[in-house]
Order: structure tokens, then sequence, then C-alpha cells
């Protein structure tokens, strides 16, 4: 049979001729003869079926390397290899489109409303939180901050004296709220790592702006959720808690002097609430980003009681006290005044703030 031209093979294959010396250098598609003199390029019909093979699998987007690896396999193991490249693009483009989403979302501030529903493989997971705070009984201002939504609670508690506090809880509770909207499963920990920096970029223009304000920061704990995974971000002294199958457990760790000390066998469990710099914070927000929250990714089940609170709680209330109320109290909302009524008996020195949530089907 007649061979044909490059200029021909092209045309008929739908090919440039261009493709074709890159296919030939890559081994997709070697002409049948090159001329030794004019280095003409010739190929033989059988194999417009494979030149069309290679330019179909080029407009689905396949990299040249998986077209040599399946352009030379059997019709039928070819296929098998199609469908399971396929289907990986299906789902990198439904992970595009639901960042994409999370996006448009995001930037343009959309409101989540009172949608308190998660959507799960296994179902619907839903939210029903209690939220508390209290100036306590010793101070002027109340320096904490929380926010409850749909998917987003948090918890900061600010320091610095003369309303410096309040400012900075304040200001890290606004950078984090845009992301009580459906964030990917996969964008949990970059997008709360994304909003503690714009926070710590928010207190440091402030206080740029203000003077004053030097020496303000605050603490954060928030927990952020998407279908049946949930991040979280920790840093300071207010603490997150975790009921599960009749247990209750901490699941942060205070960034505080004491807790080095504790950690370090300096000091024993014992000392802690005695020890004079047990206040001291480590670790905190303050715009000068000298530290980096704790980030986390875990898995929440339906039955699942989380608690966030600042330190105002869990300074005066003994652990056991909380865990009884968190275990025997049903409803969230009358759980987090329980607790609340516990720090105020126990003196309140300080601002206490808590949310109690509920993970149901």
């Amino acid at each position: 049979m007649e061979l044909m031209t490059s200029g021909a093979f092209a045309q008929a294959s739908g090919l440039s001729r261009k493709a074709l010396r890159l296919y030939d250098e890559l081994g997709l598609l070697h002409p049948a003869r090159v001329d030794p003199d004019t280095l003409y390029r010739f190929y033989h019909p059988g194999q417009l079926e494979q030149a069309r093979l290679v330019a179909w699998l080029r407009r689905l987007g396949m990299p040249l390397a998986v077209i040599r690896s399946v352009s030379g396999l059997p019709p039928a193991q070819a296929a098998v290899e199609l469908a399971a490249y396929w289907a990986t693009v299906e789902a990198e483009i439904a992970a595009r489109r639901e960042l994409a989403t999370f996006l448009i979302g995001y930037l343009s501030g959309k409101d989540p409303g009172k949608d308190t529903a998660m959507s799960d493989n296994q179902g619907t997971l839903t939210v029903r939180y209690g939220v508390r705070s209290d100036i306590g009984l010793h101070r002027e201002d109340n320096e904490d901050a929380a926010y409850a939504g749909a998917r987003l609670l948090a918890v900061a508690d600010g320091m610095g004296g003369h309303a410096a506090g309040e400012v900075a809880s304040a200001a890290v509770i606004d950078a984090l709220r845009p992301l009580d909207i459906q964030v990917p499963a996969g964008e949990l920990l970059n997008a709360l790592d994304h909003a503690a920096r714009r926070a710590d970029a928010a207190l440091r223009d402030m206080v740029q702006a203000n003077p004053a304000l030097d020496g303000m920061g605050t603490t954060l704990t928030a927990l952020l959720w998407s279908g049946s995974q949930l991040g979280l971000l920790h840093i300071g002294d207010s603490r997150a808690y975790l009921v599960r199958d009749g247990e209750v457990f901490q699941i942060t760790q205070d960034h505080t002097l004491v807790q080095s000390l504790l950690e370090e066998g300096k000091i024993t469990a014992e000392e802690v609430a005695s020890h004079p710099q047990r206040l001291l914070l480590l670790r905190a927000l303050t715009g000068r980003h000298s530290s980096r929250p704790d980030l986390q990714l875990r898995q929440v089940r339906p039955g699942d009681r989380y608690l966030l609170c600042s330190d105002g709680l869990h300074v005066v209330v003994p652990p056991d006290a909380i865990s009884r109320v968190l275990l025997t109290v049903a409803d969230p909302d009358q759980a987090a005044a329980d607790l609340l009524a516990l720090a105020l008996e126990g003196g309140a020195p300080d601002n206490i703030t808590c949310i109690v949530a509920d993970i149901n089907t």
C-alpha cells in the first residue's frame, strides 16, 4: 500500500505536522519511513487509527506520558485504563468545583443564614449548640468573644488591658466569621490557617494605626466542619473538649508556661493551680507573627459533643465538674448555662465563655 506524506497523513488524522514531529520524538507515533536524503516523513495508512486515538486522548487532556502507556495496550485493556483515568479526572473536577463554590462564597461574603445541616457521605449531620458568656465577678470589661454558626464555632480570650483585649478578640472572630460556609473537607486546615494569618495581620494593622493598642493579643480556639471532617485551630489557653462514648477528652493543649513545666516534669499536676505564673501564655495571636496556631483534622461522629471555653471556665471549675455537666445535661444550651453557673459559683475572677455543641443525624 502506498505510503502517505506527512501533510496528507496530518490532514487525514486530524493532527498537525508539528504534532506528528513531536509524537515521533516522544515515541508515540513513528513514521513508517523517513527519506534519508530529504528527511521527509511518510506514514502507512494503517497508522491512521493509532494517530486518531492519540488525537482523541489529547482532546481529553490526557498527559503525553499516560498516552504513551495507554496507546500501546490492546484495545480492551486500553479501555480499562482510560476509564480509570477519566474517573480520576471527574474526581478532580468535582473537588475543584467544590473549592470554587467555597471561594466564591468566601470572597463575596455569602451569608450562610441559620442552616445547620452538613452533608456527609453517610447522611446529614446537624449541629445544635448553646452559647454563654459573662463578664465574671471581678472584671470591668468582657474581653472574651465567641461565634457559633452552622459550620463554625470559635472562642477568643483577649488580653492587653484598657479594652485592648476586647478589640483583639473581636477582630480575630471577625476574621474567622466568613468561614461559616461550606468549606471543602480538603481545605479545612488551609482555610483556618489563612484566617488566622489574616487575623494576625489585622491585629498588626490596628497597632500600627493606634499605638495605644500595643501589647494586645488573644487566644483562639475554633472548630470548622465539612461533612464528617472537622478542622481544629488552637492557640493560647482557651480549650476544646470532646465527649464521645461516655468519656470526656481535652483535645487541645494549653500554650502556657505551667503546661510546658508540667510536660518537662518540673512541676506536678497538683502544683499547676497554685503556680504564681499559671496564667502566663507562651503563644497567642498578637499581630507579630511570632507564633502559629496548632491545626488538627479530626473525624466527626453522630453523637459527639464539643465544648469550647475560655480559661475563665476551666481555671475555676474542676475537670470532674465540667465532665459531669457534659455527660448528664442533654440540652446543649442548658449545659452551657450550667457550666457558666459553676464558674460564677467558684468566684469567676475572669470572663467566662463557653459553647456546647452536639452533632446529630
